[in-house]
């Protein structure tokens, strides 16, 4: 029998089979976070106001943590630099900002009591949505940016084949103080190369997040 695979599918005497392929779900990564470099690239240089702080200096600091799908733990601590833009929508106030973390990951391995440990690397735009209703405290947001994660990430359960990933989330928080301050947030993020090589079977993290703003 003979196959040859053309344009995502593969081709077999009396058969044909398709095969989805990698570069639409690529490519969508790829510009959704070019649009989002952009975006706050504009934002970010924006003219400030005198009396606000230098635009170089972080807006908030946090800390987060949580648990993957594999026996893998995440630890990351992080800057933001809010931009200097929101648009008043009709579902509400839409804002942003750039976060930097730098976390590390502990798997546990399943046959003995050793853990491996990662480091993850990352820089992320963040579009966050205030919705109308309510009192104003509660958002959501969603985010996709650029890590690299070392060593290659191999463990019993999954193996990564680079070390570059992009890193995408969803979130819903709630400030906590009058002053805007503090904030806390359960993030939903998922790890993967969007098919820039195989194999690619992604990390996902469900994460506790507590920001404070100085």
């Amino acid at each position: 029998m003979s196959f040859f695979a053309s344009r995502g599918i593969l081709v077999s005497q009396g058969s044909k089979v398709s095969i989805m392929s990698s570069a639409p779900k690529r490519s969508l990564a790829g510009l959704t976070f070019i649009l989002l470099v952009l975006v706050s690239s504009i934002a970010f240089g924006a003219p400030r106001d005198r009396d606000r702080k230098s635009r170089w200096t972080p807006s908030s600091f946090f800390v987060q943590g949580g648990s993957g799908d594999t026996d893998t733990y995440a630890y990351t601590v992080g800057a933001a630099w809010d931009w200097n833009w929101q648009r008043q929508l009709s579902i509400g106030r839409l804002t942003g900002y750039t976060e930097v973390a730098v976390g590390r990951w502990q798997h546990d391995i399943s046959a003995s009591k050793d853990s491996q440990w990662f480091t993850q690397v990352g820089a992320t735009p963040v579009l966050r949505l205030y919705p109308e209703a309510g009192d104003g405290r509660w958002f959501t947001e969603i985010g996709i940016g650029a890590n690299y994660i070392a060593p290659l990430y191999l463990t019993d359960r999954k193996h990564f084949s680079t070390k570059f990933n992009f890193g995408d989330h969803a979130a819903v928080g709630r400030i906590l103080d009058n002053e805007g301050r503090s904030s806390v947030a359960l993030r939903y993020q998922h790890f993967s190369n969007a098919g820039i090589d195989s194999p690619n079977p992604g990390e996902n993290f469900t994460q506790l997040r507590f920001s404070y703003q100085f």
